[in-house]
This record gives structure tokens, sequence and C-alpha cells, in this order.
């Protein structure tokens, strides 16, 4: 458990560092918070010596960022502040956030990989990104749900369940036909 709370601490350390030389515009803030999210959630697969998970973690980041990155080159969508827009081709990229899919495809992926007690408060920073951008009118909140939606189709297919290299581990499901409990012993 200490081990645990020692991570969440040092990923919301993580999370909220701003470069020296920025401002700490809220803007600024949500993207060094965007940058931080990914990093931290490889430091925490390598510091559980969780080599799956740095790939799972890895994929599906730059799944969802790709992603996200191609629709906005066919998907135009007027960027907020830029109403009525103009033919600069910047004020057409609001059709997906692309910052906030780089938050929220690790925010995910912690959730799903090692628990809530590691995803609520990267969660709670990837929204932090997804406002910042909304406020900033550099996207609207649609653009910032569907990088969030992305993300989660790309770790529900490729992210699982951490299960400690040797231990006890233990899984609760439940369907429609009953609620099943599994444990088991690693050595």
């Amino acid at each position: 458990m200490k081990n645990r709370i020692s991570a969440i601490v040092v990923a919301g350390l993580l999370c909220t560092a701003v470069p020296a030389q920025a401002s700490t515009s809220t803007e600024t803030l949500g993207t060094a918070t965007a940058i931080a999210l990914p990093l931290v959630a490889g430091s925490i697969t390598l510091w559980k010596d969780d080599l799956t998970g740095t790939a799972q973690v890895v994929t599906t980041t730059f799944l969802t960022v790709g992603t996200v990155y191609g629709l906005k080159h066919f998907v135009r969508e007027c960027r907020p502040f830029a109403t009525p827009c103009s033919h600069s081709s910047s004020n057409w990229d609001s059709f997906p956030s692309d910052t906030s899919a780089l938050a929220f495809a690790p925010a995910q992926f912690l959730w799903q990989r090692y628990g809530w007690e590691y995803g609520l408060p990267a969660y709670a920073a990837a929204t932090f990104v997804g406002w910042s951008r909304v406020d900033a009118q550099k996207h609207h909140w649609w653009d910032v749900a569907t990088s969030a939606a992305i993300s989660f189709g790309y770790n529900e297919l490729f992210t699982t369940r951490y299960r400690p290299h040797n231990g006890f581990s233990s899984d609760l499901s439940a369907t429609p036909d009953g609620i099943y409990a599994n444990v088991n012993y690693r050595w």
C-alpha cells in the first residue's frame, strides 16, 4: 500500500510540473500535464518491472494520438477562437484534440492496467488537460470527448489487467449467469 501511495504522489507531482521558462497560464499548464502523463505512466510500468505494461502504454498512446492526428486532416472544424474561420490551416484543426488524446490515453491505461488507485489521479489530470483546451478556446468540448473516447477504445483492445509476477492475485467478474471469483497464487 505504501508503494502505491508513493507512486500516486510522484505521478501527481510530475503531472503538475511546468517547464521553468513557461508561463503559468492554464493552457501552458494543461499542455505540460499532457506531456507528463505518458512519461509518468511509462515510469510506473518500469518501476513495477512491467514490460508488458510498457508496451501497452506505448501502443495505446501511439495509436490514440496517431488516429486523432489523422482525423484532424480529414475533418475540418474551425477552432472556437477563430469564428468566423479564416483560411489559415491552423484555424481548422479543432477536431479532435491531440493534446487531450495525449493525456487521456495513459490515464485510461493506468485505470485499466493498475486500477482506480492509479487511474483516478491520472483521469483528474487528463480532465484538467481537456478543460484547459476548452478554456483556452483551442477546442470544443466534443473535440476533447472524442479524444477521450478514442483512447478508451484502444485501451479496451490492448490493455490487460496487471498481474504481479508472484504472490496472490484475485479477480471478480459478473455475467448474466452469475458472479465469479477467482483466487490464484503464483510462485
